[in-house]
């Protein structure tokens, strides 16, 4: 039976520390982003973009948490609340959510979406460990926080729209680590979740990696979300990103990964959600950022070569 995939888009800058990434969802759309997916013999429904002013009009510290630092926290707040919404409803009306970003921020609401009537695992392909709460980040930027959040870490703890209590900690795996914060490294050491590095991958290939990424995002959960941060690619495959890192995965190994979960997708129906962040236009190429993402999306819903 084919899937339908519904794309929410989400352009929201309020966790980024550079602004232009509220372009993204229009520049993966540019980029063919349905037709790639038809293609890959899925049916498509744009739902279109969630409204929200722009950061320039909004005061980042008019809502701060108790302890800490955290930037644009109430426009955040609203916007994962409808994210989580939209695909919370699009799971019960038995199609896949595609949520575009916008910066990572967003899947904080895609996760406790995803995670509403299920339980979840999940794959983060960044170069970031996105594990910061309000209490250690160093910048106040929320999109160095979306998986602390989801986990109702430090500060978002106290709240009831960031955790995700059905996101599994033992259940999340990294893929392609490269830039952690020194407190960071230690949260990861002192957690569940498993961290699989660019020197796991230099030393045992890509396709190992994400079998073992897969290994732990499936074991006793319902499905997997998966998080594709385009700063997971190396800056000179995917230059329109606002926090690039040398030393990251190629194009052929980023496309390697996800036509690994699309395999395990087409034979076991693994997979239940899924956002794509942090393609920045202002900063890109020939949108050659964006065209990466909706390829890369393509590729995770089955397209091939042959």
């Amino acid at each position: 039976m084919e899937r339908t995939v519904r794309i929410i888009g989400a352009p929201m800058d309020y966790g980024a520390n550079r602004r232009g990434v509220d372009m993204g969802p229009s520049a993966i759309r540019y980029a063919d982003l349905a037709d790639g997916l038809e293609r890959a013999g899925v049916d498509p429904i744009d739902d279109g973009d969630l409204t929200m002013p722009r950061a320039e009009e909004r005061d980042p510290d008019a809502d701060q948490p108790r302890r800490g630092d955290a930037k644009f926290l109430r426009e955040i707040e609203d916007v994962c609340k409808r994210v989580r919404d939209r695909v919370a409803t699009t799971l019960a009306d038995g199609e896949f959510p595609l949520v575009l970003g916008g910066d990572h921020s967003v899947a904080i609401g895609s996760l406790t979406g995803s995670a509403r009537d299920a339980d979840l695992g999940a794959i983060w392909f960044d170069a970031h460990a996105d594990l910061n709460t309000p209490e250690t980040s160093p910048s106040g930027n929320v999109h160095g926080m979306p998986l602390a959040a989801a986990l109702g870490r430090g500060a978002f703890g106290e709240t009831e729209w960031a955790p995700a209590p059905r996101l599994q900690e033992s259940s999340i795996a990294y893929v392609g680590l490269r830039s952690i914060d020194d407190r960071e490294r230690e949260l990861i050491r002192e957690s569940e979740i498993t961290a699989f590095t660019m020197a796991d991958i230099d030393q045992r290939g890509i396709s190992a990696v994400v079998d073992d990424a897969l290994a732990v995002a499936t074991d006793g959960t319902d499905g997997v979300h998966v998080s594709l941060d385009l700063d997971w690619l190396d800056p000179k495959t995917a230059p329109g990103v606002g926090t690039p890192v040398r030393g990251g995965v190629t194009y052929r190994e980023a496309h390697a990964a996800l036509e690994t979960l699309s395999r395990r997708d087409e034979a076991e129906g693994i997979l239940r959600s899924m956002d794509v962040v942090e393609v920045n236009p202002i900063l890109d190429e020939g949108n050659e950022t964006a065209t990466l993402a909706a390829e890369l999306t393509a590729s995770t819903f089955g397209k091939r070569i042959l």
